[in-house]
């Protein structure tokens, strides 16, 4: 396993593995053996940093979530695992009631929602402090000053680590940056996105975006890293759920475009000249790129483990990254 550092602060900065493995279906759609199994080989294999939500996955049977941060507070007493795993977490999309979801009833994103939801995911973790908290999804209704200094008291009391954001406008991610810095509060340090190596368009309209997605790395966010060197961006669903390797999971609709046959050709040529999976070509030239990036690779057995865990010993030549980034 490879390792790199997230955040800037002594107190609170944190060396994670370049793999992270994400829990989402944990718990709901994935047994307990089965995600313990998936846990304890994650660990054995050296993977320091794990993912999850406080709305994962309400989906699954219509409730408000919480089923996988269970399952891990389950696995980690169970095991004995302490703060040398580092377990992020989300809140701010958790449905405030079953039958509903974060497009039409989200718990949001005020200072009270931040305390109460803070303290409850700790507790169902069974930790006493949150390594690294995300703003799930922006809520327009509360302003971003309460957000931001709700967030911050957490920091000061020691019950929250780092922070991130995930799924924002970039445009909100820097004012509530700013605000923080403006204050002497600590800000967003970890946005997690998602991003894989095919693009997909960014402008169509859903019910969560109205104006196109924000929840992807686009030529905004792109430019806004390299500004900001700092910053560590977490890839959420790196793999496409599989449609690189898998003939009954098609390419999102969002992929259909002309830039797609070009990257997906040049991308099989890598793996053809490395031996690797596509699977394990999109994973590497993620997290061997030139600005941190760590791959969050959600797996429901062993098996789709070990293969991104390869993953992590394929170095891509010089040569190969420049065709794989030039490809359009």
């Amino acid at each position: 396993m490879k390792y790199r550092t997230i955040g800037t602060d002594p107190a609170t900065r944190r060396e994670v593995s370049v793999l992270a493995l994400g829990a989402m279906l944990f718990g709901s759609r994935t047994d307990e053996k089965t995600s313990f199994a998936v846990l304890d080989r994650y660990v054995e294999a050296g993977g320091t940093f794990i993912d999850t939500s406080d709305n994962y996955a309400f989906w699954e049977d219509g409730g408000q979530g919480g089923q996988s941060e269970e399952l891990l507070g389950r696995w980690r007493r169970s095991r004995g695992v302490g703060d040398e795993v580092v377990i992020a977490t989300k809140l701010g999309a958790r449905p405030l009631a079953p039958g509903t979801g974060y497009t039409d009833n989200a718990e949001g994103l005020s200072a009270k929602v931040i305390r109460e939801s803070a303290e409850r995911s700790r507790e169902r973790l069974g930790v006493e402090r949150l390594d690294l908290l995300y703003a799930h999804i922006g809520d327009p209704a509360v302003p971003l000053e309460e957000t931001v200094e709700g967030f911050a008291a957490l920091v000061a009391e020691g019950t929250v680590g780092l922070l991130g954001v995930s799924n924002h406008a970039v445009w909100r991610v820097e004012r509530a940056r700013a605000l923080a810095r403006a204050a002497g509060l600590p800000g967003y340090e970890v946005l997690q996105y998602q991003h894989s190596y095919l693009r997909p368009r960014t402008d169509v309209p859903s019910d969560l975006f109205p104006d196109g997605s924000l929840g992807g790395v686009d030529a905004q966010l792109h430019s806004y890293l390299r500004a900001e060197p700092d910053l560590t961006l977490v890839a959420y669903s790196p793999l496409l759920n599989g449609a690189y390797t898998r003939a009954d999971k098609p390419l999102p609709a969002d992929y259909d475009h002309p830039g797609t046959p070009a990257r997906l050709a040049v991308l099989r040529e890598v793996a053809r000249e490395t031996g690797a999976s596509l699977n394990q070509v999109v994973l590497a030239w993620q997290w061997g790129g030139e600005r941190p990036l760590i791959p969050l690779v959600g797996a429901s057995s062993v098996a789709q483990l070990d293969e991104s865990l390869a993953a992590v010993d394929l170095e891509l030549t010089a040569e190969q990254r420049a065709r794989l980034d030039a490809a359009h």
